[in-house]
């Protein structure tokens, strides 16, 4: 079975050794991510927009191996305050509330930069593509 890994260039995934997505048979995962653009936090102060910004993200890195929105299965939501599930959640209704994965929310102390307020991880299962 083939493994393929991307990576976006962000410094953490050098430093820390972890890849953006990896798809192996039917699965492609994300990696946590947040709203960190080109090495700057982006929305400081919005989770609506940094949960957006996140998603993004990561469903760009499942695009580039073969998955959809529509393939999404589960998500996960790390958030710093209580207060932020609502803009949070909102963001995941307006990108899934068609498809609805599984999802779970979770309030963490803090994330690995202190302007982070969201954290998010995807999953999808995809058919495997021809050459697979």
């Amino acid at each position: 079975m083939t493994v393929r890994r991307i990576d976006s260039g962000g410094r953490w995934e050098q430093q820390y050794g972890y890849s953006r997505a990896v798809a192996v048979g039917p699965w492609v995962l994300s990696s946590g991510s947040t709203s960190t653009v080109n090495g700057v936090v982006a929305h400081v102060g919005d989770p609506y927009a940094q949960a957006r910004e996140a998603f993004r993200i990561a469903l760009d890195s499942l695009v580039e191996l073969g998955a959809g929105v529509a393939d999404v299965v589960r998500t996960r939501m790390y958030v710093t305050a209580p207060e932020y599930a609502e803009a949070v959640g909102k963001a995941h209704g307006d990108l899934f509330g068609v498809v609805r994965p599984v999802a779970t929310l979770v309030v963490v102390a803090r994330l690995l930069h202190p302007d982070h307020l969201v954290e998010v991880e995807v999953e999808a299962y995809r058919e495997k593509t021809e050459g697979e």
